[in-house]
């Protein structure tokens, strides 16, 4: 074998072994910056996390839990965070204050709220006529949620039904310990609190199941939203993230024991309690045209009682489709 072609074969045997190396070379992970809310819409991503700061995870997940949407509002708007999970008028809202900048990729929390009582005198919305209603969240959601219900029953908010807000849940939970007679509307972990401490309460309404019946729609409580920036750039990155957080969803719904588990150790709900909600936290994964119809739906609904609820008008274009 002459020189030249000793030579040709080596320097081919080593380009061969520097291309199948860098073709079989692992991806390298990314830090993406993720935020969620201490509450039922974090059900769906807790396992992320978990998988996240074990390395078992595709990516690596930098994550806030926040006590409160103002503070991922802000973090989103600042470029801080790249994905969250955050109430879905308040999804409607950041899109027009980043004028599109921030758009919603996917639905993972329909209601939540469910109606309790100490009788059995409430069978159906009908039922409420006459009653006193305590709730939380007056201007918010709740209240609009509540007043919508009502009207889809021909009942009157304002005169045929009393309701009286309360500022926070544990004040609502509290109501019902002094007073038997009282009738409640409250989100889930806190109506599972209220059973545990009065076993006489049960749950008379699931106000998801009623609306769905009475309206034909159904109510979205949480969403994921992205910058639309940091998608465009990075979008197998992206679509690994939805991978992760639908198979986290799935995980929430199937090992219910271990998510509780997991809410405990990340400070969102205590164990026991989160046992008995995750059931009746209707945690979901839905993107494309199903997101995007329910979405407008239960947004159409807030509109028409306070455009400022979800920022002032509908936008079609707040959804990043390409999923």
């Amino acid at each position: 074998m002459n020189r030249k072609l000793l030579s040709f074969l080596v320097i081919s045997c080593i380009a061969l072994s520097l291309f199948t190396g860098c073709a079989f070379k692992e991806p390298q992970k990314q830090t993406i910056h993720i935020g969620c809310m201490k509450g039922p819409t974090a059900i769906g991503m807790i396992h992320l996390l978990s998988e996240s700061d074990s390395g078992n995870s595709t990516h690596t997940y930098d994550y806030t839990i926040a006590g409160a949407a103002d503070e991922l509002s802000a973090a989103l708007i600042k470029g801080e965070l790249d994905i969250a999970s955050v109430p879905c008028n308040l999804a409607s809202i950041l899109y027009h204050k980043t004028e599109g900048e921030i758009v919603t990729v996917a639905i993972n929390t329909l209601g939540v709220l469910y109606l309790v009582e100490s009788g059995d005198s409430i069978q159906t919305v009908s039922d409420l006529k006459g009653k006193t209603i305590y709730s939380t969240g007056q201007g918010t959601t709740p209240e609009y949620t509540l007043r919508y219900l009502l009207n889809c029953a021909n009942l009157n908010p304002d005169t045929d039904v009393t309701i009286e807000y309360k500022s926070e849940a544990a004040e609502v939970v509290a109501t019902l310990a002094q007073n038997p007679n009282a009738v409640a509307m409250l989100p889930q972990p806190y109506v599972m609190v209220a059973l545990q401490n009065n076993q006489n309460l049960r749950i008379a309404l699931d106000i998801t199941t009623e609306w769905e019946s009475l309206a034909g729609t159904t109510i979205v409580t949480g969403v994921i939203v992205a910058r639309k920036s940091f998608l465009e750039e990075n979008q197998g990155v992206y679509q690994d993230f939805l991978k992760e957080y639908e198979s986290s969803a799935n995980y929430a719904n199937t090992n219910i024991d271990d998510t509780a588990d997991l809410l405990e150790q990340y400070d969102i709900f205590k164990s026991a309690i989160a046992k008995k909600a995750i059931p009746y936290c209707n945690v979901v994964y839905l993107t494309g045209d199903t997101m995007k119809d329910n979405v407008m739906a239960y947004l159409q609904v807030l509109y028409n009682q306070n455009p400022a609820s979800i920022g002032g008008s509908l936008q079609e274009g707040m959804f990043y489709l390409e999923n």
